[in-house]
């Protein structure tokens, strides 16, 4: 089968579009013929070997996989042909992949493989940062950074589904009319002096949840611009630099910085993918709807990372092998 390995880490340039033997199915795996793979940030870092798991070249690349079950245990609650989606440690942007049975979920009926895509990581976090570590109640505003990416889209679209008011913050302005689309109720620049103008927004008493994926030197007017009892939820950081923050700043103002790790949480709690998959299909029923992704073929994947890479991807990044 034809797959997108990594033969070294020199970020997109060091993919290779080439052959690779089948994968093996057996016990505790499900095998599925990849409709569409998602493309996420820490793919770029595990790319250039900055990500926290490190990966020897060479490897397939790849989280996330919607398509059609090839071979599944038989106790496994699948049965081949039936459309899938889940998490697979590598191996994703292949023709073909093995997942273990723990990280497949039954695919809404109502999206496309792509859209099935859009759902898992970046969606499965959002839902899991905002309900859980959030603690998200409706009514509450909710700042989003970095929100025409990724994580920020599925960020908007949930805090809105979940009745929050949205204040998203873009770096581009050409991302502007794209992070309206997503529903939110205010859209700012993320340029100089943009903590004034959440706060005028807010009657100056500030946001209740800040998103924040991109970490850097937005932290600290981050944190200013939480109300008593904000709660700011640590994504990741895509700026590059790792920010601190001076513990007296949270007890004098009583706000919170609250880390958010979905992988590790669902590595450490039985169930709770399942748990958060159910919950989304939920809010699918009742209307979400991802975004259309940025598709391309599997075969032009270097193309595609370094579009990513770029900035010059708005919302979700998807290959597809049949393209």
């Amino acid at each position: 089968m034809k797959a997108l390995v990594a033969q070294e880490l020199s970020g997109p340039s060091g993919l290779v579009y080439t052959d690779v033997p089948d994968p093996v199915g057996g016990a505790g795996n499900v095998v599925v013929d990849v409709g569409a793979a998602g493309v996420c940030f820490p793919d770029l870092l595990m790319l250039r070997g900055e990500y926290q798991m490190r990966m020897d070249p060479p490897f397939v690349p790849g989280l996330e996989v919607a398509g059609t079950v090839r071979s599944a245990p038989a106790d496994s609650g699948f049965v081949v042909g039936q459309r899938v989606s889940g998490f697979s440690l590598l191996g994703a942007w292949a023709e073909q992949v093995a997942i273990p049975v723990s990280g497949v979920v039954p695919t809404h009926e109502d999206l496309d493989d792509a859209s099935a895509v859009c759902l898992l990581g970046n969606y499965y976090t959002m839902y899991f940062a905002l309900q859980r570590r959030g603690a998200l109640r409706a009514g509450e505003t909710v700042l989003v950074l970095g929100s025409a990416g990724g994580v920020g889209t599925a960020a908007v679209q949930i805090a809105k589904a979940l009745g929050a008011r949205v204040i998203a913050m873009v770096h581009r302005p050409s991302a502007i009319e794209f992070v309206d689309s997503l529903g939110a109720d205010v859209v700012l620049p993320l340029t100089d002096g943009w903590l004034d103008a959440v706060k005028q927004h807010t009657d100056v008493r500030g946001v209740d949840l800040v998103v924040d994926p991109i970490g850097g030197q937005a932290f600290d007017d981050a944190v200013r611009a939480m109300a008593t009892e904000g709660r700011l939820l640590v994504i990741g950081f895509a700026a590059g630099g790792i920010p601190t923050v001076k513990v007296n700043r949270l007890l004098l103002r009583n706000v919170s910085v609250v880390g958010v790790g979905w992988g590790e949480f669902v590595n450490r709690t039985p169930g709770a993918q399942a748990e958060v998959g159910a919950a989304l299909n939920k809010l699918v029923d009742a209307g979400l709807r991802p975004p259309a992704p940025v598709r391309f073929p599997l075969s032009a994947g270097v193309q595609a990372l370094q579009s990513l890479a770029d900035g010059a991807v708005h919302g979700k990044l998807v290959l597809e092998p049949t393209v």
